[in-house]
Formats: C-alpha cells, structure tokens, sequence
C-alpha cells in the first residue's frame, strides 16, 4: 500500500472571548486604494475605540503593506490568504469607508461561521456606505447571514446600541415595518391588466440583455443566474468588452464628430483643458463618441434590447470611460446613430436602456421600465444611482432628509434641469479613470420619481419599490454636497416616501437604485402599480416600501 504524504492544514487560533477580528476590503486600482486609505485607517482607529470602550478588543486581519502603502485587501488571491488566518469562529468585522471588489472576501465570508458585522461611516467622502451596501446584497444573495451598522462619528447611541447587541447576541435588529408584501388584488385595475399584458408578451417574444464582461467590477449581487433571468423572457448575449475596442475602430472620424457636434448644438458644455493626465480633452470626448455609436452598433447586431458596459478591468486600460455614452443611450434625444452598411438610423426616436457597471438587476430593471412607461405615453428615460449618502435639509420650502443619489455614468439629459443645456461634462478622477473621459453632469429637476431594485434572495428575485420626491435645492448647497462626494457627477436630491434614512440602509441590498419620472404624483402611482403588477406577472417577489399609493 502506497504511503502518501497528505497536506497539513494548520487551523488558525480562537480569539479570546473578549475580540473581535476586523478586516478592510478595498478597490483592485492600486491609485484608489493609496487615495482613499486615510479616511479608511481614520474610521478603524473610531471603530476600534468604541469597541475597547465596550470591553472589546479589535485587532486587524491583515497588515498595512509598506510597499503598497495602504491597508486593504485588494485582490482575491490575498482575501483568501487573509481568512487562512482568520478562525471561522471569531466575530468578524469588514469595516468600509471606500468602494470595495466584494468578491476579493466572498469566499472567506461564505465560509465564516462566527457572527459577522459590516460597518460604514456616513460620509460622502468616498464610497464606502456604497461599498458596504453592495457586500450586504452580496451576502444575502449568498445566504449568509450577518449584521450591519453605520455611524458619522461612532459615538451616536444607534451605533453603540447596535454594537451592544451585536456582541451581546451576535445580531442586530432594525426597524424595517416600512416593507410589506405587495397585495396584487388591491391594484388598479388598468395597471394590473397592462403590466400582465406586458409581461406576458415579454415571456412570449423574449428580450436580450447585453452583457458585456459580465462580474468584472466584483459586484456578485449585480449578476442574475440564467435560471432565475431565463424565466421572466430575458436572456443574456455575453460579450466582450475586446469587441466594443475593435467596433470603436471601425467608427470613422466624421461620425464621432457629427455626434459631438449634435451636442455642442443642444448647448451642451464640455469643460476641456490641455492635460491628458487631469484634463477632458477633446480626444477623450472624440473616443466617447466612437464608443457611443459602436454600443448603438453592436446592440442592433445582437438584438439587444439592454445593454451593460463595464468599463473596468481592461477597458479602463484601453478607452476613455464609458460614462458620457451611458447617459446618451438612456436618452430618448440623443445624437442619431446609423447602420454601419445600410445608414437605416438605430433605435430612431427611442432610449436604448443601459445600465452602468453592468448591474444586471438594474438592468432587468430598466428592461421593465422602460416597457412600462413607454405603454403609458411617459418618457422612459431612467438610470441607476449609487445611494450615496444624505443630510437632513432645511429651507427653501424643504424640511426634510434630503439623499444624495449620485453615480458616474448612465444618467439621462431628460432628468437634468435645463435638460443637454443644463448638462456639462467633467473628466472623470483619475485615481479611477486613468485614460480619463467625461462624465454627463447635471443636477436633476425637481419631480416625483419611482424608485426600485431588484435583487436575489433566498435563492429567488425580489424587488423593493417606493416613491420618491426630488426636491431642487439653492445651488450652494448643490455644490456642498457634490463638493462631498464627487463633483464630477451627476446629482439627484431626493426625499423618500415614508422611510427613514435608517430604515432604508437596514433594508437595501445593493449599492444601486433605479430611478424614473413620472409627469405628477397621480401618474407615479399609476406607473408604479403597472410595473409592481409586470414585475409580479414575471415571477418577481415585489415588496412595497413606504408610502406606497396603489
């Protein structure tokens, strides 16, 4: 009989009852994570404090690395080397101030079996509430269970209560009464009869949903698994972002100019300088074009009738960023694209929904919105936002929280004040757009939304869905709010119906939300009972938040 020599596994030691293990997942982009870890280690040390004011003692997982000069876990391979170390007991917290892979710590996570705790700081600074709401829809996609917690400064009485429980029972408990079941009997009855209507012809014709370089950004709860997408009529055509390079080269000069010079015409403003480094040039914008009308291009070629771009990993070392061509093709106005062979116009006279960072359940999503408010005779235009952050605003006729829903690329014209003449564009921050490219920037008009997302749980698709007011507020407190997040963006102020901040956080399961406009309040809750009633029709748990009028 043959003597193996079998592998050793070298368990890690228990903690002492009286610790905790915490853990800083961050960006893939060396420039980001080097930017971005001061605010990170200022969080951990308040972190920490509370802790050790409670009787725990919080030590950190991993080491800050001299070499790189920042402290995250910034690949998977090193997430996993990390957790080898780490005993599956300990109580675990994964502290985010940043925008975080949550893929470089699924794998230790999913394993994990101590309670597990992800906190944030409320500040706009740098994404980290966005970054930790996308680990908690990651996590519930999962099946994992764990506690979630966010604080300005780690001294409030939510937080220390919160963190009470937690190292009391394990968990933390928040109020969520906001949500309950959707009741299909209690909608109106043209609603339900159209969103059925549509859902079925959905089933029956089907749709494409063009995915290209599907999960590199790390966002494990953006993907749907066939299983679950196939069902509602959507299928995925996977591309590759490679594809998109070699269709931007076929894009002639003059085309890219006609396009520019169609939004120079609308009024609207390129803020350009000389500095590729820092600057939006004209090439950049000149290379979003191209990229523009090769998307419009290969989504007729495909059939799509949604389409992703990732732009991250690879294409971010490739183009200018992707974000001026998001907000253009969620637009029904927008420069017109023509066949490359026949000069048959694209898509003539309709958005072509995009949904950013290849968020597939903001795509489905945008899918369905856009049948929806197309059957109503409503602008379909719509875009997903990071749920940035918020303040409690009063003056101007506003007393109340006030969010900031912010995101890089994908939002219309439509939804901006002054529409393409109230829009800029603004090189993206290099720390995260090396090749740069413009952003489409306005500050969105006041008006009564939808807001939803879907999401996976328990093996299944949901969707939260509410009401939302966006409320125009004086421009210098606009600016303060870009000036604390990323001014480079667009902006949306919006008050949610019948949910407090922190019932939203303690419910929310993705870093992104879908939002659209209706032409009244009455017509909201018209369109938000169609797409409640579409979205159920497709097999979709809907769970009505807030004040929700059916």
């Amino acid at each position: 009989m043959a003597a193996y020599q079998l592998p050793t596994i070298d368990e890690p030691a228990p903690v002492a009852e009286n610790e905790a293990i915490l853990i800083a997942n961050g960006d893939l982009r060396l420039s980001a994570n080097q930017v971005c870890w001061a605010a990170q280690h200022e969080m951990e040390q308040s972190i920490i404090a509370a802790f050790a004011k409670e009787g725990i003692t919080v030590k950190r997982g991993h080491p800050f690395d001299d070499a790189l000069q920042h402290g995250f876990i910034w690949n998977q391979r090193m997430g996993m080397d990390v957790f080898r170390n780490i005993h599956p007991d300990a109580p675990l917290i994964v502290a985010e101030a940043v925008w975080q892979y949550s893929h470089h710590v699924l794998h230790g996570l999913r394993d994990h079996r101590g309670p597990i705790l992800t906190v944030a700081n409320w500040s706009g600074q740098w994404p980290g509430l966005v970054g930790m709401l996308n680990l908690n829809g990651s996590l519930t996609k999962m099946g994992v269970a764990y506690s979630t917690i966010w604080s300005l400064d780690f001294t409030d009485e939510f937080f220390l209560n919160g963190i009470r429980q937690w190292i009391r029972e394990g968990r933390i408990t928040h109020d969520t009464s906001h949500v309950r079941a959707l009741d299909v009997a209690a909608l109106p009855g043209d609603e339900r009869a159209l969103g059925e209507a549509l859902a079925a012809q959905l089933r029956h014709e089907k749709a494409i949903m063009g995915v290209f370089d599907e999960g590199c950004m790390g966002m494990y709860n953006a993907i749907i698994d066939d299983e679950l997408l196939n069902p509602t009529g959507v299928y995925k055509e996977r591309l590759s972002q490679s594809a998109l390079v070699a269709a931007m080269r076929r894009v002639s000069d003059e085309e890219a100019a006609a396009s520019r010079r169609w939004l120079d015409e609308q009024g609207m403003t390129f803020v350009t300088g000389p500095n590729e480094e820092t600057d939006l040039t004209d090439g950049q914008i000149h290379e979003q074009m191209k990229m523009y009308i090769a998307a419009v291009r290969i989504a007729h070629e495909f059939g799509c009738a949604t389409i992703g771009i990732q732009y991250q990993q690879g294409l971010k070392d490739m183009t200018p960023a992707s974000d001026l061509v998001e907000g253009l093709l969620n637009n029904v106005e927008r420069p017109p694209v023509y066949h490359e062979t026949t000069k048959q116009e694209l898509f003539a006279g309709q958005a072509l929904p995009h949904f950013n960072e290849v968020d597939e359940c903001a795509g489905l999503d945008a899918l369905v919105t856009n049948r929806v408010w197309r059957a109503m005779g409503f602008d379909p235009a719509t875009t997903l936002h990071d749920l940035r952050w918020g303040e409690h605003y009063t003056g101007d006729g506003v007393d109340d929280y006030v969010w900031v829903f912010l995101i890089s690329g994908a939002a219309p014209a439509s939804h901006f004040i002054g529409g393409y003449a109230g829009a800029s564009s603004e090189r993206q921050p290099p720390m995260y757009f090396r090749l740069g490219g413009g952003t489409l920037k306005g500050i969105s008009k006041p008006g009564e939304i939808v807001w939803s997302r879907i999401y996976v749980m328990d093996g299944a698709l949901h969707c939260d869905i509410g009401r939302a007011t966006v409320v125009e507020l004086p421009r210098e407190e606009t600016e303060r709010r870009w000036q604390a997040t990323t001014p480079q963006w667009p902006i949306m102020h919006a008050v949610l119906h019948g949910i407090t901040r922190d019932q939203m956080m303690a419910r929310h399961k993705a870093n992104h939300l879908n939002v659209v406009y209706a032409p009244s309040a009455d017509e909201a809750d018209k369109a938000l009972s169609a797409k409640a009633a579409m979205l159920n029709a497709m097999g979709i748990a809907v769970h009505l938040c807030g004040d929700v009028n059916l």
